[in-house]
């Protein structure tokens, strides 16, 4: 059994009350990493219950039946406190729009999630900066995200939950802000830089280009698993050489990176204070429960 297996069992939920009851998810039960990081697409039509799907198995939304265990472990046997460090060390997310702080650098918005954790700035800054030449944003360490473009921007976001060498990284539909190309470009770099890691990625989207990059898709009708198809081929060739290459001097992408420096202390840096913390460019104030629970594990941390 691999050791990052992310494992449903019988799911349900429902929303709503009464006569206005909505069930979202029906006896779902999936799993995922079974044998290995796979890179997961989860499709369906809009109210499908693909999105409460990513919520019930990042262990933001509690299912009202089934059991969703991390590692053999049941989320819903940890503490709340368990489960907020979880979010922090073990999952790693990327959203639609990035959701990177307005007013740090690259190299300090990738740095934060570590710094937060307790490693020392200068251990963490230095992974960072590994990560993002990896991911060929090695000129782009000091622009803040106004000065990106939107591929650069989900690239940072990518480098951010790839930084703390998560087992699972879930992606809520990363690529559709973008456009057509640079979507591809993205979603490319994001598997192969996932699965480089030895992390699975669980990706939602509506795009069936998207889906084909994955080398397993699972498709969900009013809130019911329809199919479950796992590609017998993996599409390396779309992955670009950037994804898998490390820069001359730098560890295999494949290798767990150690992030404190010799000698450095390990206290966590203060959070920086902004009037709205991670507020993103176009969903600042979209109500989003997936991304608003990994920001509120990281101000937390900060306390």
């Amino acid at each position: 059994m691999h050791t990052n297996r992310l494992e449903a069992i019988g799911l349900t939920h429902t929303y709503g009350q009464g006569n206005a009851a909505a069930p979202a998810l029906a006896d779902v039960s999936l799993t995922i990493g079974a044998d290995g990081p796979e890179a997961v697409a989860i499709m369906g039509p809009s109210g499908s219950g693909k999105s409460t799907l990513l919520h019930v198995l990042a262990g933001i939304v509690a299912p009202a039946s089934g059991r969703v265990a991390w590692r053999g472990r049941d989320l819903a046997s940890m503490r709340d406190g368990e489960r907020t460090k979880l979010r922090r060390s073990d999952f790693g997310f990327v959203f639609q729009s990035g959701q990177l702080l307005p007013e740090l650098p690259a190299i300090e918005n990738v740095a934060l999630p570590l710094m937060l954790g307790g490693t020392a700035r200068t251990g963490a800054e230095a992974a960072a900066g590994t990560l993002l030449h990896r991911l060929g944003l090695g000129e782009m360490l000091g622009r803040r995200p106004g000065e990106l473009s939107g591929g650069q921007a989900q690239r940072v976001a990518i480098a951010r939950a790839l930084v703390g060498s998560p087992g699972i990284v879930f992606a809520d539909e990363p690529t559709g802000a973008l456009d057509r190309s640079t979507g591809d470009a993205v979603m490319s770099l994001l598997i192969g830089a996932t699965l480089g890691h030895g992390a699975s990625l669980v990706v939602v989207t509506h795009d069936p280009e998207v889906a084909a990059m994955c080398s397993r898709v699972v498709r969900l009708q009013d809130g019911r698993i329809v199919s479950d198809e796992r590609r017998s081929d993996e599409r390396a060739d779309a992955v670009p050489a950037t994804a898998h290459a490390a820069p001359s001097g730098a560890a295999p992408v494949g290798t767990a990176p150690s992030y404190a420096l010799p000698g450095t202390a390990s206290a966590p840096m203060p959070l920086p204070q902004h009037p709205s913390y991670g507020a993103a460019r176009s969903e600042a104030h979209v109500p989003n429960p997936l991304r608003d629970a990994v920001q509120q594990s990281w101000i937390e941390a900060s306390r």
